[in-house]
């Protein structure tokens, strides 16, 4: 091999390695004299490798998906739609069809599994016909869930079956579960562990987060709702907004009773001044309105929400939002026909901001309200998420300290420090001169792994350590290979150079023969592993990667670079 060959070798490996040391050791901002001190190089180190909850201390959260409530709301969406259906059906010559429909009513006890409506029909000859007409616009055939109908001579009940419920509670704790790893990813805790826990009707899910500074902040975001809904107000045109200042006043406009397309909804008055508000931490004025339901769109045909500011302070932000094209197109036909009525942005059952409508709009709108930036920013990625299905509630919270992650650190150091020592000692009794080459690839694998993780912003936790520690011993035994097969070709009475090249070429297969399934295997642990297990094969993938460096291209040009300097060389110590 050419000397230019073999500058080119070492210039490679050494731009690699003082590349590492810097991402391992290095400062991320500016450069001082105290980032070359033990404390300043032990501070870069804390802030270059992200630890695990293992390690760092975080919070350990178990919740449950309350799908009980989950089943109650849809089987009083599934009521009152059915309710509006046959209230309000009409002919083909678009005349009402009045049919003689008495007051509904459902059942939902999670104790007896019972969730029910029954909608009372006072003529038993209408009675079909008032089925086939809800049948035709509300979905209660639903392959997923279909109601079991029964007939009785003064109505209809529907019943959600055991196993649709069963089903039903399992799609809410997917969907629940994917809603709280968008709003964790979002809020930028470095890898989470989010899975379900116990038996599957228990609806449970684990949520470990390291290095949480503020897990209440996190718990609240995780439970936060975000059911938006853009809804009619019932009032007169514009500028005339009916509000009330009771619920009772608002009810009795109503004859005393909500019916099922009417609800009454608190209404802020967020225009007043905050500042006042917060001296004597009151809240603005509240008063009441009554909204048409259904919802003209809702949060499933929201695109895109996020926080802006119109003065700049801090306490004056909005939330804007855009709808899907699906969405849009709905917002668009009705804002059209309703030309100077109100329409509220009503979220979790509070009227957000009500505005008249000028002019057709398609796409955008804004919730007002002068909310600080912190809870704008939540607010907006709870509403990109998405709504949950169902509450949440905790089963279990516990918080690990930071003296629990040091002694874990110290003693998963101190067992990688030991195994590295006595690998060192053996290889260096064992091949004398040429287990030198092999530490100097052992500690560049350890150095360039670490990196790795740190490149790919890789959380580094105790299981992944005891990959680190595997990663050792495959390193070792790639240089064993190596090693053994130099000696084989020495003893057939091949001369040095020859006996290395040899070595190298016919160990390699080998040693890609036995990287390539054990990486193999550690990618099926990461595809279907946990959150520590994920990070063991991550630790171990990089490291067999990174060994098919040292051992085998940083190795053969150590080897290469003796050769050269000793060209008459009678004997290789190995």
């Amino acid at each position: 091999m050419s000397k230019t060959t073999l500058w080119i070798r070492t210039a490679v490996i050494l731009v690699i390695t003082i590349g590492a040391v810097w991402l391992v050791f290095g400062p991320r901002g500016s450069i001082s004299m105290s980032d070359f001190s033990y404390d300043g190089i032990k501070k870069n180190l804390a802030q270059n490798i992200n630890l695990g909850l293992d390690l760092k201390g975080g919070s350990h959260l178990v919740m449950r998906v309350k799908t009980e409530e989950y089943l109650k709301k849809l089987t009083e969406n599934d009521r009152d739609a059915a309710y509006l259906v046959a209230k309000e059906a009409k002919d083909e010559n678009g005349a009402p069809k009045q049919f003689p429909i008495g007051e509904v009513s459902s059942v939902t006890d999670a104790k007896t599994n019972t969730y029910s409506f029954t909608l009372p029909v006072g003529d038993p000859s209408k009675l079909q016909d008032v089925i086939d007409e809800v049948k035709k616009k509300v979905d209660l055939a639903n392959p997923n869930f279909a109601w079991t109908e029964s007939r009785t001579d003064s109505g209809v009940t529907w019943t959600l079956p055991l196993a649709a419920q069963k089903k039903l509670g399992e799609q809410a704790s997917e969907q629940a579960l994917r809603i709280i790893e968008g709003r964790i990813n979002q809020f930028g805790v470095k890898e989470p562990t989010l899975q379900p826990i116990g038996a599957a009707d228990s609806h449970q899910i684990l949520l470990q987060m390291p290095g949480v500074d503020d897990p209440e902040r996190v718990k609240n975001l995780i439970g936060l709702e975000s059911r938006l809904e853009l809804m009619k107000v019932v009032s007169s045109p514009y500028p005339t907004l009916q509000t009330y200042a009771s619920r009772e006043e608002a009810l009795q406009s109503l004859g005393g009773k909500e019916p099922p397309n009417r609800k009454i909804y608190p209404y802020a008055e967020r225009d007043e001044d905050v500042t006042a508000t917060k001296k004597d931490d009151t809240k603005p004025p509240s008063r009441f309105v009554v909204i048409e339901t259904p919802a003209i769109v809702d949060g499933n045909e929201l695109r895109e929400a996020s926080a802006v500011s119109r003065t700049g302070s801090n306490d004056d932000y909005q939330i804007a939002f855009a709808l899907k094209p699906s969405g849009a197109q709905k917002f668009g036909d009705w804002t059209g026909k309703n030309i100077n009525n109100y329409m509220a942005v009503v979220l979790n059952d509070e009227a957000k901001s009500i505005a008249y409508i000028k002019s057709q709009i398609f796409d955008r709108g804004e919730i007002s309200g002068r909310f600080t930036k912190s809870s704008a920013d939540d607010l907006a990625l709870t509403l990109k998420s998405g709504a949950l299905p169902a509450p949440i509630e905790y089963q279990e919270e516990r918080t690990v300290g930071p003296s629990l992650g040091a002694d874990s650190i110290r003693a998963g150091v101190s067992a990688s420090i030991g195994g590295l020592v006595f690998v060192v000692l053996f290889m260096l009794f064992y091949y004398r001169g040429a287990g030198v080459n092999a530490v100097i690839a052992l500690v560049l694998n350890m150095l360039l792994t670490i990196a790795a993780l740190i490149i790919f912003d890789s959380t580094l936790t105790l299981p992944g350590i005891a990959g680190l520690i595997l990663g050792i011993g495959m390193a070792v035994d790639s240089n064993v290979l190596i090693f053994e097969r130099i000696r084989e070709e020495l003893r057939d009475g091949k001369d040095i150079p020859t006996s290395v090249s040899l070595g190298f070429d016919r160990a390699f297969l080998t040693i890609i023969d036995t990287h390539l399934t054990t990486i193999i295997s550690s990618v099926i642990l990461w595809m279907y592993g946990s959150g520590p297990i994920k990070g063991f094969a991550v630790t171990l993938i990089l490291g067999l990667l990174i060994n098919l460096f040292s051992a085998v291209f940083v190795s053969r040009t150590i080897f290469i670079w003796l050769l050269q300097r000793k060209r008459t060389m009678q004997k290789l110590s190995i």
